[in-house]
């Protein structure tokens, strides 16, 4: 006779196991509710930046909230022994919606930069073998909408970046 109560509680249990997280049952506080009516938007960001030696170069992501990554070429290739080599851009990061007027950006900007390792031939027929570093910048900083912040300004040049909420 005591089986039949012990399989009720423990049925009654499997129930509330299958409606809930488990890390909800063993700490309720510790989940998070998800935002009830929160409208999804898409967000433009905008990377500006200025080389002293050039004109000024922009790349622009269309996301939503949460993480993107960009993977492309400079229009302008390095040229090693009259071989054009690619120069790569690197921009990454995840974008959270802190206000109606600011977001949270953490991102990487970056590109890989060919350096020569060595040289080998004879005379006219040199050759030159290359590898490439990646540089760039790692950062999470508060972004207002629509008002571009400079994040970074050295002698090589100036980089803003602009975020625009797309309603």
């Amino acid at each position: 006779m005591k089986i039949i109560p012990l399989l009720a509680v423990t049925l009654f249990l499997a129930v509330v196991a299958q409606a809930q997280p488990l890390s909800q049952i063993i700490n309720p506080q510790q989940s998070t509710p998800p935002v009830a009516g929160k409208e999804l938007v898409n967000y433009l960001i905008r990377v500006d930046w200025k080389d002293p030696k050039g004109d000024p170069k922009f790349l622009e992501v269309l996301t939503t909230e949460g993480g993107f990554e960009l993977d492309t070429m400079q229009k302008n290739s390095v040229k090693i022994n009259n071989n054009d080599v690619p120069v790569t851009l690197k921009f990454t990061g995840t974008l959270t919606d802190a206000t109606d007027k600011k977001c949270r950006l953490q991102m990487f900007l970056g590109r890989t930069v060919p350096y020569v390792t060595g040289t080998s031939g004879l005379g006219s027929s040199m050759a030159s073998s290359y590898s490439q570093m990646q540089v760039g910048l790692q950062s999470t900083f508060v972004v207002k909408f629509d008002k571009p912040v400079v994040i970074q300004n050295d002698e090589n040049g100036e980089i803003s970046v602009l975020v625009k909420r797309m309603d």
